[in-house]
């Protein structure tokens, strides 16, 4: 068969491989994108999905500028524009809401916003995207597929099992925390697995939807909320529990009923009255970081580049910074009459990226070492801290607009 040649080869077509596609088709680069399945299509009434994410202000912005947003919209989201952060503890007092001393609120009025960010089925994220690809005559999606060859280095070239070819200046990957294209190139990782596992379940709860998503320290991990979108007139959250692998297993092996109870008996008293269980899951926990983000000709994105402890829901929002900012890198070098797979240009994006991806890696790792025991002294300091920081409402509002990505630089073609 006749070879297909394109600027870029985007291996993985879920959310930041959707949104990187996206964004260089809005440039006019010619773009194949190719992923094992596609998403099942939203149906209005079905109900949310297991897997979500908390979007920023900044993840919005980029999906808006490529056209996802509107798609999104449509289907369905859940704003939030309160976080609360404390840590529980075994006193009387401590234990009603609203009178925690040690708390921390983050309130989006503080930083001029409507919202924090969105809650959003990481299905609609990638169906939005997908569907604004629809726009950019020159992208190509080919899924489902499956890739039977890859070769890499000067001339980049992929070969699907049914024998098409495709070459490409560029090859992205954007395949995940266990990248093929990452193991092809030899790029090694820097691993470290956390003692925890998160356990994560869809309620139906009772008292309509909530604008507040809350995280409970204990020394296990913490007790999160948050609110999912309203279907068919119901209202359902996520619960995220960190707990250990065999406390995990005893979770999961629990009736419905036997798991809401457990539930009730040890979240905080803000958890709102659970109704049913819709589903459950659970994955280990580890923060990975790629020793390097390329090699001639390849290049790394999101999780195949890091992943990062979920704690702030952070993670597909680190991916979309990447494809932000490898977007403005590819542009500037054709610009300069640069070839996509060079070391400089490619080097240029992970300078970029790579201290910011760490600083945020670093915080969460520091929350969780820092709230994941019960040693006396460090419960002093870390609870001093929370209640200093909850009255300190110039440095709330900092780290809120760090969190909302709306501080420092961005890259210029997303306000174009």
């Amino acid at each position: 068969m006749k070879k297909k040649h394109y600027d870029v080869l985007v291996v993985g077509g879920g959310m930041v491989g959707a949104a990187l596609a996206a964004a260089l088709g809005k440039h006019r680069f010619s773009v194949a994108v190719f992923d094992q399945a596609r998403p099942e299509p939203f149906h209005v009434g079905v109900l949310p999905d297991i897997r979500v994410s908390a979007l920023s202000q900044a993840s919005e912005t980029l999906l808006r500028a490529v056209n996802a947003w509107p798609a999104m919209q449509s289907m369905r989201m859940c704003p939030y524009r309160r976080m609360a952060v404390w840590e529980k503890l075994d006193t009387p007092l401590h234990q009603s809401k609203g009178r925690r001393f040690n708390q921390t609120l983050f309130d989006a009025r503080d930083a001029g916003f409507e919202q924090l960010g969105f809650i959003v089925e990481n299905r609609i994220t990638q169906l939005g995207l997908l569907e604004s690809l629809n726009q950019y005559p020159d992208v190509e999606v080919f899924s489902p597929v499956t890739i039977g060859n890859i070769n890499t280095g000067h001339k980049n070239q992929i070969t699907l099992q049914d024998g098409q070819t495709f070459t490409g200046d560029l090859l992205a990957g954007a395949d995940g925390a266990r990248s093929r294209i990452r193991e092809q190139v030899g790029i090694r990782l820097e691993t470290s697995e956390y003692a925890q596992q998160c356990l994560v379940a869809t309620v139906e709860i009772a008292g309509g939807q909530h604008d507040i998503t809350w995280q409970a320290f204990t020394p296990t991990g913490p007790e999160a909320f948050l609110p999912l979108p309203d279907v068919n007139g119901k209202s359902y959250a996520s619960i995220v529990w960190y707990h250990q692998p065999e406390q995990v297993r005893r979770l999961m092996a629990l009736s419905d009923k036997q798991f809401i109870a457990e539930l009730e008996n040890h979240f905080p008293e803000e958890l709102p009255d659970i109704l049913s269980l819709h589903e459950r899951s659970y994955f280990p926990l580890a923060k990975r970081h790629a020793k390097t983000y390329h090699k001639a000709g390849v290049v790394l994105v999101g999780d195949a580049a890091h992943t990062i402890n979920p704690l702030a829901g952070q993670g597909v929002n680190l991916g979309f910074q990447d494809v932000a900012w490898l977007t403005q890198h590819l542009v500037d070098a054709r610009k300069q009459q640069q070839h996509l797979g060079s070391i400089d240009v490619l080097a240029g994006y992970e300078k970029q990226r790579r201290n910011e991806n760490l600083l945020m890696m670093t915080a969460m790792d520091a929350f969780y070492h820092g709230f994941s025991n019960d040693n006396p002294g460090l419960k002093l300091i870390r609870n001093a801290a929370l209640t200093i920081a909850g009255k300190t409402r110039p440095a709330v509002k900092q780290v809120m607009k760090y969190a909302m990505g709306v501080s420092g630089k961005h890259p210029g073609w997303m306000s174009q």
